[in-house]
């Protein structure tokens, strides 16, 4: 069973509570209503949600993001490199044209979504000054918070 955006969270589990606020933040909405835009710039997180006022400015992605697409864009290249030089065998110069564009493409189209998605973990976790939203969550559905640290 799959969470929406319209079911109760004291209806919903811990993982699947998890997987819908990643999916939002993947798609760079809210965390919590899923439908404000999280991002205010490309990777610039918005200080809180427009239409639901949740508070986002506590989230501490730093780097993690960008070592998350550097392991994706590695794991979906490589293959793809060493299924070319095996099937065609590409001239160097065809492979230092076709894989750095594939690269830095690859790289910009995932970087905020990864980004959102780690920010909305962060949010349903309470890591990072989001505890004080995780215990709310937690006591409307009837659980214990996450120790704050």
């Amino acid at each position: 069973m799959t969470a929406s955006n319209t079911q109760n969270p004291a209806e919903m589990s811990r993982a699947a509570m998890i997987r819908e606020a990643m999916k939002k933040g993947f798609f760079g909405r809210c965390p919590n209503c899923g439908n404000g835009h999280m991002f205010r710039a490309f990777l610039k997180v918005a200080d809180q949600c427009p239409v639901c006022g949740e508070p986002l400015h506590h989230h501490r992605a730093d780097d993690f993001p960008a070592y998350i697409v550097i392991i994706l864009v590695g794991h979906i290249v490589v293959p793809l490199v060493l299924a070319v030089e095996t099937a065609w065998a590409w001239p160097t110069w065809l492979h230092m044209v076709v894989w750095p564009a594939t690269i830095a493409i690859l790289a910009l189209a995932l970087l905020q979504p990864v980004k959102g998605a780690i920010v909305a973990l962060q949010w349903v976790l309470g890591m990072h000054g989001f505890e004080e939203a995780a215990q709310k969550r937690d006591a409307a559905r009837g659980t214990l918070a996450p120790a704050a640290e």
